[in-house]
């Protein structure tokens, strides 16, 4: 009679272990998001202070107080700060979507949508911006703030106009949505916070990033920040937001730029 050999150590009853199911990509949710929203915008802030950092250490003259705030509001500095904030945003923001599974791309929207969207916030901006305007006519408010007419003298007198363009219109958009209609809006429209409350939070913190104008132009920008987020909300993309809060930008920076050619 044949010999029936069974494997030491097994059970024919008993089925083969499970493999372990693969970890769900899934977005930061609102403390997640928030955590790393402040590591990001900390990051963008190390790599605009490296470039006065290098102004500074470069310069042969004794260091003072005047001669740092001389630098940091030199137009050239200001312009190199807006590029070198990007690859830090970037780098930032790879490491959290990394940890999350998701893909880079689909976690902060970067996927074009309709043109019906873009061309519907350009309506929109349009006509928030001149209501604006006079508003800041009617009040007797500056259009400009005085600080960035200065800029973009000084800009001049460096050659680095061209550079302080690109940074306005290009690189500071394109930094500043991805952390806020990006980041900030994926994870904390997953969380308790839903959409409103995330087009409304995101909006906030945009408007804090430019502490730099005064309340006047702080509730432009928040205006513009809800528009903005309502659009990315419509839309799925922030490719719409990337383009109008350049070409906002444009039209500011050439307002800018007439101002600073007036006597």
């Amino acid at each position: 009679m044949p010999t029936r050999v069974t494997a030491i150590g097994s059970d024919p009853l008993t089925p083969p272990p499970l493999a372990p199911s693969p970890r769900v990509p899934r977005a930061w949710k609102f403390f997640g998001t928030s955590l790393w929203g402040i590591v990001v915008f900390a990051a963008m802030f190390a790599g605009q202070l490296s470039v006065l950092a290098y102004f500074l250490i470069t310069d042969d003259s004794p260091f003072s107080f005047d001669k740092v705030a001389e630098q940091a509001e030199s137009g050239l500095t200001v312009a190199l700060s807006v590029v070198m904030g990007l690859p830090a945003v970037l780098l930032a923001l790879w490491i959290a979507i990394r940890l999350s599974g998701v893909p880079f791309s689909d976690y902060l929207a970067l996927r074009w949508t309709s043109w019906r969207y873009l061309l519907l916030g350009i309506v929109a901006m349009v006509v928030l911006v001149l209501g604006w305007e006079g508003v800041s006519n009617a009040v007797g408010h500056e259009s400009s703030a005085a600080f960035m007419v200065d800029v973009a003298k000084s800009a001049r007198a460096d050659g680095a106009l061209w550079l302080l363009v690109i940074s306005f219109c290009v690189v500071a958009p394109f930094s500043e949505e991805l952390l806020t209609r990006g980041f900030l809006y994926r994870g904390w429209s997953e969380s308790f916070l839903r959409p409103a409350g995330a087009i409304l939070l995101s909006s906030v913190v945009w408007t804090a990033m430019h502490l730099q104008y005064d309340w006047f132009f702080f509730g432009q920008i928040f205006s513009i920040g809800l528009l903005f987020g309502y659009l990315r909300y419509l839309s799925g993309s922030i490719w719409p937001t990337v383009i109008l809060h350049g070409l906002n930008n444009l039209a500011a920076t050439l307002q800018t730029l007439w101002l600073a050619n007036q006597p």
